[in-house]
């Protein structure tokens, strides 16, 4: 049996969604970057462009996650803007992060 990567609940072999959590199953790729604070505002902005992302994590030094991002935010811009807010807090607090991108393959 196949196991969500979202919530963990068992798939059907046939699942296109976890009847979970709703996630969408399939192949995901997954990508870091490391940026400085000064840069992580843009290339987060830069990473919500490009589409196809799931979700994206925000790392300080230490590997603790500091902001998850779902995907949807990118989707509807009103709702961006307190999730900038966020990061530009987190720019403050951490010299660098790692930004990890969960992509629908």
């Amino acid at each position: 049996m196949d196991v969500c990567e979202s919530c963990g609940g068992t798939l059907t072999s046939d699942a296109n969604f976890c009847s979970r959590c709703g996630a969408p199953v399939g192949r995901v790729v997954t990508e870091e970057f490391s940026v400085s604070s000064k840069e992580l505002i843009g290339k987060i902005e830069e990473i919500l462009q490009q589409g196809s992302v799931r979700r994206i994590l925000v790392k300080d030094e230490k590997g603790r996650t500091l902001l998850e991002i779902p995907a949807w935010v990118g989707v509807v811009g009103a709702l961006l803007a307190p999730w900038l807010a966020a990061l530009g807090v987190i720019a403050a607090l951490a010299s660098r992060c790692t930004i990890t991108v969960i992509r629908q393959a």
